[in-house]
């Protein structure tokens, strides 16, 4: 016995036309706005407040950023302004001792023996990167087989 599987669930119907019933709110809600700012203030002082509330309506309805709904990038603006925020401040310390700073007037000599001496890698530290190494390089190998 086979059972017919629905797909495209995510699709939103077309009600009204090309739009959604979401999409369709959206548009009315603008332009029942719109209408109400040019009663208000007719249609000179009111030319900002309207194409500024339609193009507010038509992103609502049309764009969608990332293939998400702009009311979702909103939602998202509107909890991050609400939330609260930690700030860390983290003082670091110099790694380089005042006294064993690289000063200009030491000579190029001087200059190359402390950095040399201040970043060593030793034997063991080289042979464990490497092998750290080989181990996940075998361990890519294996995985992409």
């Amino acid at each position: 016995m086979q059972f017919k599987v629905p797909q495209f669930l995510d699709i939103e119907d077309k009600i009204f036309g090309p739009f959604t019933f979401k999409e369709f709110v959206y548009l009315a809600g603008g332009a029942g706005l719109c209408f109400v700012l040019y009663k208000l203030l007719g249609l000179l002082l009111g030319a900002v407040p309207i194409i500024a509330v339609a193009g507010f309506a038509i992103a609502l309805a049309r764009y969608r950023p990332n293939n998400k709904p702009f009311i979702n990038m909103i939602e998202a603006r509107f909890n991050y302004l609400m939330q609260d925020k930690l700030y860390i401040w983290k003082r670091r310390k110099n790694k380089i001792d005042k006294e064993k700073q690289v000063k200009p007037e030491m000579s190029g000599d001087e200059k190359r023996e402390m950095l040399k001496n201040s970043v060593r890698l030793g034997g063991n530290k080289l042979r464990d990167l490497s092998w750290s190494l080989d181990v996940l390089d075998s361990n890519k190998n294996i995985k992409s087989k």
